[in-house]
């Protein structure tokens, strides 16, 4: 590139460009119900360094069609647990005009993909006796991904997400640092920032870590902060994993 392209290209006062974000969805089934928001409330408070600020997609796709609440209140709600709705996700007519109408953007859904298999039946006006049955086309979408590794130090502020397979990182994580991902969690070091495994619901993903100083834990939406990790724990090599539905830690065997 020429200098004179470069001198131009700077004079530019913006660029646009693709990028990819995670963001949490919150699923509302019954946005008029008393306990909304008194649930939620304890949910944000499991992890609110976690929550503070962070940026949530309205999923409305399960609302029945006949729902009538105020979107707009209801959003004013939602900002008020320190959450930033800046996205929705489907349900009836009235309540996406109403989303748009109070600045959220229409989302795509971003949900985890599933195998499938697509099953297309032969006409039988086209076959005839000698002709046989040809076997259905199946078309399979594979799921998991090979594992990401990660062999460098994650400082303060990066986020690291393994979508639809596992995270291996072979060095530290610094606090601050997020790791995310739709499986395991592997850290061969000190583990001081966030982790958060079965990141798309996966209930038998675990965490890994050689040394346990973590700010956030969360499987499958199951958080604990550091001030409930405990001394048994901290700094100590440990899996955390779910049991009962509980988040749970038992030290791992190193020799």
């Amino acid at each position: 590139m020429s200098s004179a392209s470069q001198v131009a290209e700077r004079d530019v006062p913006f660029q646009l460009r693709g990028n990819s974000f995670t963001m949490m969805v919150l699923k509302v089934f019954a946005p008029t119900s008393p306990n909304f928001f008194t649930q939620l409330n304890v949910k944000v408070r499991q992890a609110p360094n976690f929550f503070h600020n962070a940026p949530v997609v309205l999923d409305f796709d399960d609302l029945p069609e006949s729902i009538v609440f105020d979107l707009g209140a209801f959003v004013a709600q939602v900002q008020a647990l320190h959450l930033l709705p800046v996205g929705f996700q489907g349900g009836p007519q009235p309540v996406r005009e109403a989303a748009m109408a109070v600045g959220l953007t229409p989302m795509p859904s971003g949900r985890a993909a599933k195998l499938e298999e697509v099953v297309k039946a032969p006409d039988p006006r086209q076959l005839d006796q000698q002709s046989p049955i040809p076997a259905p086309q199946v078309l399979i979408e594979v799921v998991h991904r090979p594992t990401q590794v990660v062999t460098e130090p994650v400082r303060s502020g990066m986020r690291v997400y393994a979508e639809k397979t596992d995270l291996i990182v072979t060095s530290s994580v610094s606090p601050g640092a997020e790791l995310l991902a739709d499986g395991n969690i592997h850290v061969y070091g000190a583990l001081r920032g966030r982790a958060l495994a079965g990141f798309s619901g996966d209930t038998n993903a675990r965490i890994f870590c050689h040394s346990l100083e973590a700010e956030v834990l969360s499987v499958a939406g199951n958080y604990r902060v550091s001030e409930d990790i405990g001394s048994d724990f901290y700094k100590k090599a440990v899996q955390v994993f779910l049991r009962d539905g509980v988040l749970s830690m038992d030290l791992l065997k190193t020799a």
